[in-house]
Formats: structure tokens, C-alpha cells, sequence
């Protein structure tokens, strides 16, 4: 018994101590590729030195290894039905770390609705922290199962779609170089590639206005946090639109009469009969 715990600690301690060696490799990298990389490396060795670890510790007490697949084959039933779930999540686990789709830093939006950047890849769950640094605990099966949005899984760079309105009448090539300053004043729009202008398209003609597309390439600090990049264009699209004089209209409707109405009120009871005399001393109401 007394080997059979030193063999588990000694196998906690060698992962623990490879692990830490690989985070120092990491520091020294500084690359967010590597990154990823160092950290799906350390769980697999982690998973590889423990199995190992517990072989050993069960050799130690006296048991053979073919036994313990005996073993295991009788509790594969149990787990079937009562760990089903955790398995489950637990090989999802290792299919993400293998398959290099989800990766540590990475920022994903999920099925939900809910957008943030992985820190933890664990045998059960995926620990996801929001930008408003809320940590979100996911079953990893979710990942397997169900689509999930990687934004920053190939390309650091993402291009945005921002949309808005100006009134009918207005120039267009006024917007136009109004929305070209705005985007130019937005610290987290690539401004100095030529192979990813920013664009501005007509995209509609909609029920009150011409409606407009500012599209335009987004650093990695900027894809990170989407709703900031757009309130900030969208906060510099007002600034120009005003000051070059573009109105941005709100939701209107022309009503146009063409029958079912006169001209004088009086002559709609034309033709009817006259009404009863008042008497003298009634009031009106």
C-alpha cells in the first residue's frame, strides 16, 4: 500500500514538474501559437504519466495487468450507464486537444450566444472567460456536438460588417468619405494593408433610408472584443455623418388619401333628415 501511494505522488509530481517546465519553455516563446501548442502538450503528458503512474502502483500491489483489464471490462458496463456523460466529455476532452480546433487563448463564440476566450481545456469542461471576465464552465461533448464559431482559430485578423442608414437624397459619395474618416479615427481597424481596404457598400434601399456597409479588416486585439470595435465605429459614423451634413433618418411613413373622404364635413349629412329642434333651455354637453 505504502508503494502504491508513492508511486501516484511520484507520478503527480513528475507531471506537475514536466508541466511547469513546459510553462517556462512557453514564457520564453511568447507566441500565441506556441501557446496553444505547450498547453495541449502538457495535458497530454499529464493524461500519459498518470495512466502509467496507476499501472505501476497496481503492479506494486501485487495485481496483474491483464486482471485489471478484466476489471475494467466488468466496470465498462457500469460506466455505460452511469458515467456516460462523463466519459463522454472526458473523450471529447482528448479529441479537441488532438484535433488542435479548440485551442487555449483562443476566442470562440458558442451556440448560446455566448463569446469569450478559452482558458482551460479540463477532462470534463471548457472554461470560457468573457470580456466582462465572467467565466463560463461548457461540457466539452458541446464542442463535438454542436457548431461552434472559432474567430481566431487560422487568421489573427477578422473582417466586420457594420450597418447603417442615411436619409434618401443624401450624396453618396459624401457618406462615403464621411464613413472612410470614421473608420480611419478606429485604433482597431488595419488601416496600412493595401490587400484589405477598408469598403463601404450600398446594400439596400430600405423602407426610410439608403441603407450603407462599412466593411473593414479588424486586428486581433480588436476581434477580441466585437462590441467595442463596433461602438466605436458606429460612435465615429454619427461624428461625420453630422458634420458633412448627412441625416440619419428614423423610421417614417408617407400616408396618401385618395378616396373615402370630403372636402367639407357639412355635406356628409346631405340628403339626411334634418335633426330634431332642441329644446330652449338644453345645454350642450
Amino acid at each position: 500500500v505504502i508503494q502504491f501511494v508513492v508511486i501516484i505522488v511520484i507520478g503527480f509530481i513528475l507531471s506537475w514538474f514536466v508541466r511547469r517546465m513546459l510553462s517556462r519553455v512557453q514564457k520564453r516563446k511568447e507566441m500565441a501559437v506556441g501557446s496553444a501548442s505547450f498547453y495541449t502538450a502538457g495535458r497530454i503528458l499529464h493524461y500519459v504519466i498518470m495512466s502509467v503512474a496507476v499501472l505501476a502502483a497496481f503492479s506494486a500491489l501485487g495485481l496483474d495487468t491483464g486482471s485489471l483489464a478484466l476489471i475494467a471490462g466488468a466496470l465498462s458496463v457500469g460506466i455505460g450507464f452511469g458515467l456516460q456523460s462523463i466519459v463522454n466529455n472526458f473523450m471529447s476532452g482528448l479529441i479537441l486537444l488532438f484535433e488542435g480546433s479548440l485551442r487555449v487563448g483562443d476566442f470562440v463564440e458558442l451556440d448560446s450566444g455566448v463569446t469569450g476566450t478559452v482558458r482551460e481545456i479540463s477532462t470534463r469542461y471548457t472554461r470560457i472567460n468573457t470580456n466582462d471576465n465572467i467565466d463560463v464552465v461548457v461540457p466539452n461533448s458541446q464542442f463535438v456536438t454542436t457548431q461552434l464559431t472559432n474567430w481566431t482559430l487560422r487568421e489573427p485578423l477578422a473582417r466586420f460588417r457594420i450597418e447603417f442608414g442615411v436619409a434618401y437624397g443624401s450624396d453618396k459619395e459624401a457618406v462615403r468619405m464621411a464613413a472612410l474618416k470614421a473608420a480611419s479615427r478606429v485604433d482597431y481597424i488595419v488601416h496600412n494593408m493595401p490587400s484589405r481596404p477598408v469598403e463601404v457598400w450600398l446594400t439596400n434601399y430600405g423602407e426610410s433610408a439608403l441603407v450603407f456597409q462599412l466593411l473593414a479588416w479588424v486586428s486581433k486585439a480588436g476581434v477580441r472584443r466585437p462590441e467595442r470595435v463596433r461602438s466605436s465605429v458606429l460612435w465615429e459614423l454619427e461624428t461625420q455623418l453630422r458634420e458633412h451634413g448627412i441625416e440619419i433618418p428614423f423610421p417614417q411613413r408617407d400616408l396618401h388619401l385618395r378616396s373615402g373622404f370630403l372636402e367639407n364635413p357639412n355635406d356628409a349629412r346631405a340628403g339626411d333628415a334634418a335633426p330634431a329642434a332642441r329644446p330652449a333651455d338644453a345645454k350642450p354637453v
